[in-house]
């Protein structure tokens, strides 16, 4: 026997619930033209993933802003706060506008949940890196307090769009070629 871990993609992220499948067959044809004739997925804005990306998005948009215009301590630690703060944000302004527009059907070439699952895991630790570094340097000046704060939250945030969308399951394979 073989032992793999998988990371599965639930359809929490997919923008809504899936039709079911016969439902799905019987209006394949004269529903596909309509769907694909929108421009935008009204759905995923009002879908949990759509609203995470939105918190995560004003969590660390404010965090940059409040360590943006507090008098630092530390350049070098509120310079790294900034960056991976602003790279974050732009990586999930970037994915919500993957999924509102849905150029995840039209470029087919990129593994579009394997590349949001990397940005998410490397993201998230980054920024939690990140925030752990300004909360130490912070030095109760309270624009860095809040700026931290903001990084902490916007991880948290992560992490729950990360366990929302995705689950890892270990599953056994038989190396047998019969099959009892």
């Amino acid at each position: 026997m073989s032992h793999g871990a998988r990371v599965i993609r639930t359809g929490v992220s997919s923008g809504g619930p899936a039709a079911p499948p016969a439902a799905a067959a019987a209006s394949s044809s004269s529903s596909s033209a309509g769907a694909d004739a929108e421009l935008m997925d009204g759905a995923y804005f009002r879908s949990c993933a759509g609203m995470l990306k939105v918190a995560q998005m004003i969590s660390l948009l404010v965090g940059f802003i409040s360590v943006n215009n507090s008098p630092w301590t530390d350049y070098s630690a509120y310079s790294y706060f900034q960056i991976v703060t602003m790279c974050d944000l732009v990586m999930i302004l970037f994915f919500y506008i993957i999924h509102i527009f849905r150029i995840y059907r039209k470029l087919t070439c990129v593994s579009w949940p394997l590349a949001e699952f990397l940005h998410y895991l490397i993201g998230t630790i980054l920024l939690l890196i990140a925030s752990i570094v300004a909360a130490s340097k912070s030095y109760n000046l309270t624009g860095l307090v809040a700026g931290a704060t903001f990084g902490f939250l916007a991880t948290i945030l992560c992490v729950l769009s990360i366990w929302s969308s995705y689950k890892v399951s270990c599953i056994t394979q038989s190396t047998s070629k019969y099959h009892a």
